[in-house]
């Protein structure tokens, strides 16, 4: 903001004037003075005799300019010019922003005015007493930290249900300047600065030191010239939900020395901010190709995709192994009934164990003779078979009493050598 000679500031108030008050003020200037109250509190501006500034319709050409708020955009309150000192004027809040503008011609004394604070009625309770205003400020120091609203409430430096109005003073490490970049900035009332807003100081809360105020629905990065940096949020009681989370970051002018990383950016950053994960320059410089300097870690290593397909595979061996699980319990179990009379399993084994043959070919005729005489052998085998009551004892699952019988068929049946079927026809002569 430009100022015009001499500023008196108090803790009650103070004064100021045109240029060369109560002289001729001198053409083509234009003043800007701005008034900041503490919390809750109001401004009062009242001006002194004489005043004169060159008269005009609607005050076009010399006039002085009064609105409601820190901003040149905000709320007008009125222009003023004549020979008439205006009335007493009161804020609506804590900022009154004033400008002087004289034209090329006509000058005139111009003005004094004084300025004072008085409480804010919309706090006021009862007796006429202030309630305290909360202690909420906060210290931050380094090459780079996190600046977050959320430390009001975790601390506990405001209550529910009031409004919020905080400070966070950062201070850079020696001979360096502040870069700070919102990392997540949400306003509850959009573009509505006199509810909730994020200011940004450059040196000292003094308003004439604010850098950028933000309350619409973007914040942009800010640059500081100084090693001290104020940030300051106020969100009125139905404003509590605005936040924000900033990043500041300690940097020098390049060249860089042998501790320090150029941004490209026209900043240098403390080495140790390179590769920690987070973007301290302006542009993410310092974060790129980190890759072969970090040592991955075994989860860093397993891929999304490997862990996908080995999650699936996990899965479908877990599920078979369960479905086989059951199976085997539901299973029915096979009763084996065996009968507790012994016998020789070695002659038991013989009697049904079949013989083993071997392959010949008929090759002359003297091969048929021995044919014909081994079917009147069958045939004789065949009747000791019928009356054999072993087999019938085997058959009907009959033990005990006839086991010698068991064991004279054995000897016989071990006796026969080719247990061929009994329906041997007497060959034809071979050709």
């Amino acid at each position: 903001p430009t100022q015009c000679d001499n500023w008196v500031r108090t803790s009650n108030g103070g004064h100021f004037a045109s240029p060369n008050y109560p002289n001729m003020y001198p053409p083509n200037q234009e003043c800007i003075y701005i008034l900041e109250a503490a919390p809750r509190q109001r401004i009062e501006l009242t001006f002194d005799e004489p005043y004169y500034i060159e008269p005009s319709f609607e005050c076009r050409f010399d006039h002085l300019e009064v609105r409601d708020g820190p901003f040149g955009f905000s709320p007008l309150i009125n222009r003023y010019c004549g020979l008439k000192s205006p009335a007493l004027i009161r804020s609506t809040g804590r900022f009154m922003w004033i400008k002087f503008t004289s034209d090329e011609e006509l000058e005139g004394k111009g003005f004094q005015a004084k300025y004072s604070f008085i409480p804010d009625p919309d706090f006021t309770y009862l007796g006429g007493i202030l309630n305290p205003i909360p202690d909420c400020q906060f210290e931050l120091s380094g090459a780079d930290g996190i600046v977050r609203s959320s430390q009001v409430e975790q601390e506990g430096k405001t209550k529910p249900g009031q409004a919020v109005d905080c400070i966070w003073t950062i201070k850079a490490t020696p001979n360096a300047k502040i870069y700070l970049r919102f990392l997540d900035y949400q306003m509850e009332h959009s573009n509505e600065c006199k509810r909730n807003f994020v200011a940004v100081y450059d040196g000292s809360s003094s308003i004439e030191n604010l850098k950028a105020k933000f309350c619409s629905t973007v914040a942009n990065d800010v640059m500081l010239q100084t090693g001290t940096g104020v940030v300051r949020m106020w969100a009125d009681e139905g404003s509590r939900l605005s936040r924000f989370r900033m990043l500041f970051t300690s940097f020098v002018d390049p060249p860089c020395s042998g501790n320090t990383y150029f941004c490209h950016s026209n900043m240098c950053i403390n080495n140790s901010l390179v590769c920690n994960g987070i973007q301290n320059c302006a542009y993410p410089w310092d974060e790129n190709h980190c890759r072969e300097k970090r040592r991955s870690g075994l989860f860093e290593q397993i891929t999304r995709t490997h862990g996908t397909i080995i999650g699936i595979t996990s899965g479908i061996v877990l599920v078979l192994l369960i479905i086989s699980i059951l199976v085997q319990v539901k299973q029915p179990r096979k009763k084996v009934m065996a009968c507790k009379t012994a016998f020789n399993k070695t002659g038991f084994q013989e009697v049904f164990d079949p013989p083993h043959y071997e392959l010949f070919s008929l090759r002359d005729k003297e091969i048929s003779a021995d044919l014909a005489d081994l079917s009147e052998e069958l045939e004789n085998y065949q009747k000791m078979r019928r009356p054999s009551t072993a087999s019938r004892c085997i058959h009907d699952h009959h033990c005990g009493s006839q086991a010698s019988n068991i064991k004279q068929s054995r000897t016989n049946l071990s006796s026969m050598e080719l247990p061929f079927r009994n329906d041997f026809a007497q060959p034809q002569p071979m050709k």
